[in-house]
């Protein structure tokens, strides 16, 4: 008997001396392990666990027992939680610090019971050396306490373990001998301590000190073979959970498989209800149209334009392939990234580039670059175009009269006016400080003529409100067509020019057209 208590005590030992080994080995590479700080702790207190339990198997009187055995339990009671939180780490997952602390009050209470237990007995009831084994042998009937807190170390593992199982389907190959490990040194312990619980070791001694012999060479094994925990695969669910773009995954048919939390905040209307339900169907209970990317073809895109929380926000959908292992198509993945400021910045670089930022108009570089466009196909289609260009008469005196303000209200309202006769097929411009341009594609000389006539009366029956007063505004128009292939875009602006300060020698407030135009029609 006493040669298997030496040899029960030598397993134990080098339990604790691999256990030491993995301690000071992480602790010395630290930096190129992932949760290094967990791991160590983890095994300092395997290491505090197996050596208490060696040197009180090793002790002869039954004192010094109870002193090993409180030495082990300053280690054996945090082990569980801390394996527990490793294993919950390498699956990519985190938990608060609430719950963190929380998960050592049992163990804190633990160690303070067994320290004190001769005061109060809560965790032995009673202990003694046993009188049927020919070494001294410590034997105790268990208290209370020692319930609870076996029943905590027994559902640490056992959580620890389902965690572990649970990871194995999202796992690829080459990480599952990492996997398998950290399984299997969660469930040697935990079968160990329910055999230890139920009394039928020989001698009452605990196997789990001896087991931990094996799960140390498992873990030096894995670690040197697999660079367990220096390479930690990342949970899918975490990946997938944690990505800022939102992700919608249809299966070969396009019906929904699932979506991400980020999704959900883009697009809060979809719901998991709707799993199983054709991605059309879906769009058109929320959009009453189909959804906007043809999603059957990869690598197509678009933008999708979102009422949320009141305000319009500017979706890009991305589509792509999803394949297995035989490089069948089993699924479609659709990325909705939030593009919003982007597209804001665009649209205010855009305003600033082609606009007037007062009047919301083309401002004079846009027109000058649209109205090439316009004459090189008029002139290439041999039909008609004509030019106006007209401004404010006495713009400065409402200035000087009024401020600033009420000429910038004055260019406002001409706009206003003007916009209300023309069509989006004509050309409209700012091209000075208070002088405009309008291009009139298919129009001829003569209409021309006559719309500027149009907006000439129109301003001039619309008076502008300002200040509870009502000023009158009147325009001064110069009106040219093309009439040549060589005419360019400057010379027609020049001949409009021309025209309009004809209309002003002649008292403003009148339309004119150019004379070499006029006399070649």
């Amino acid at each position: 008997m006493e040669s298997h208590i030496n040899s029960y005590i030598t397993l134990v030992t080098t339990s604790a001396v691999l256990n030491l080994f993995l301690c000071m080995y992480t602790y010395f590479r630290r930096a190129h392990f992932p949760n290094a700080s967990i791991f160590i702790l983890y095994t300092a207190s395997l290491s505090v666990y197996t050596f208490g339990y060696a040197i009180g198997l090793a002790s002869n009187t039954l004192e010094q027992m109870k002193f090993w055995n409180i030495v082990q339990y300053i280690g054996m009671p945090v082990s569980a939680p801390l394996g527990l939180i490793l294993m919950i780490r390498y699956t990519g997952r985190k938990l608060s610090k609430w719950l963190t602390s929380a998960l050592f009050i049992i163990p804190s209470i633990t160690v303070l019971l067994v320290t004190t237990n001769d005061w109060h007995h809560l965790y032995y009831k009673r202990v003694w050396l046993r009188e049927d084994s020919t070494i001294p042998v410590m034997a105790m009937d268990i208290g209370q306490w020692y319930v609870v807190h076996g029943a905590f170390t027994f559902s640490c593992l056992l959580c620890a373990g389902l965690i572990l199982i649970a990871q194995w389907r999202h796992t690829k190959k080459m990480y599952r001998r990492q996997l398998l490990t950290l399984i299997v040194s969660q469930i040697i312990p935990m079968v160990a301590a329910f055999v230890y619980l139920i009394g039928v070791t020989p001698l009452g001694l605990d196997p789990v000190p001896v087991l931990m012999c094996v799960t140390s060479s498992m873990y030096i094994w894995a670690i040197l073979s697999s660079r367990l925990l220096t390479i930690v695969p990342i949970a899918k669910e975490s990946i997938f959970e944690s990505m800022r773009e939102g992700v919608i995954v249809l299966d070969s048919s396009y019906r929904l498989v699932d979506f991400n939390k980020s999704l959900r905040l883009m697009l809060p209307e979809i719901e998991t209800t709707m799993i199983g339900q054709p991605l059309n169907d879906i769009w058109l209970k929320l959009a009453g149209e189909t959804f906007p990317v043809e999603y059957g073809r990869e690598g197509l895109q678009t933008d999708l334009y979102w009422q949320l929380d009141g305000e319009t926000v500017c979706y890009q959908v991305r589509t792509s392939y999803v394949f297995n292992h035989n490089a069948e198509v089993v699924g479609i993945l659709i990325m909705v990234i939030d593009i919003t400021e982007q597209r804001f910045l665009q649209e205010q670089l855009k305003q600033l580039a082609y606009f007037d930022g007062l009047t919301k108009i083309y401002n004079r570089t846009q027109f000058l670059n649209k109205g090439r466009e316009l004459l090189q196909e008029a002139q290439l289609s041999l039909k008609p175009i004509s030019f106006i260009l007209f401004d404010i008469d006495h713009f400065k005196r409402i200035n000087d009269t009024y401020g600033h303000d009420a000429g910038d209200q004055a260019l406002i309202h001409v706009v206003s006016v003007c916009n209300r006769y023309l069509s989006s097929d004509m050309l409209f411009a700012r091209y000075g400080g208070e002088e405009f341009v309008i291009a009139l594609p298919n129009m001829t000389l003569v209409e021309a003529h006559g719309l500027a006539e149009q907006l000439r009366i129109a301003l001039l029956h619309q008076p502008l409100d300002l200040q509870n007063e009502s000023i009158t505004l009147t325009s001064s128009f110069g009106v040219a067509q093309c009439s040549h292939e060589s005419d360019t875009l400057e010379s027609l602006l020049h001949n409009a020019d021309h025209a309009l300060y004809e209309s002003k020698r002649d008292g403003r407030n009148a339309v004119r057209v150019h004379a070499e135009t006029v006399s070649q029609h």
